[in-house]
């Protein structure tokens, strides 16, 4: 299920840092327990929680007005509002980008493949404390099992 990759940075050093800090642990210590029990997520899963969390706000018109025009419900296509599929759709069309270094990073890009690739208990969350909830499952989930 990955969908976005990140390299690995001194984010996920802070926060490694940060557990083994809390616990009292050596700097040599595995620390994936550590996340595990704080029931922290890492970076990338992070990072994912904070989009899809940006794209419930487009769909409810609470986040800002430039991030929601660069995202597109399927549903709001007109070539796809014939489709059966396309009324109870909670879907995004994933644009193409011409540039694969600063195209691919633009917020309506990656945020599309990441929205869609959520299960459906997440997308049709009514309130975001819900979706916070069922995200963080989600992504904990993923990311330690």
């Amino acid at each position: 299920m990955e969908v976005l990759r990140y390299p690995a940075s001194q984010d996920s050093s802070v926060l490694n840092a940060a557990a083994r800090l809390i616990y009292n642990r050596r700097k040599y210590d595995r620390v994936t327990p550590l996340l595990k029990e704080l029931h922290w997520l890492r970076v990338p899963e992070r990072i994912k929680f904070r989009l899809a969390v940006l794209v419930f706000k487009c769909r409810n018109k609470t986040a800002p007005q430039y991030l929601a025009d660069d995202l597109q419900w399927a549903a709001d296509d007109n070539s796809r509002t014939r489709l059966r599929s396309a009324e109870s759709s909670n879907k995004l069309i994933v644009r193409r980008s011409r540039l694969s270094t600063a195209g691919d990073r633009a917020f309506g890009v990656p945020t599309p493949r990441l929205w869609n690739s959520l299960p459906t208990d997440v997308t049709s969350a009514r309130t975001l404390p819900v979706l916070k909830k069922h995200l963080k499952t989600h992504l904990f989930n993923v990311s330690y099992y």
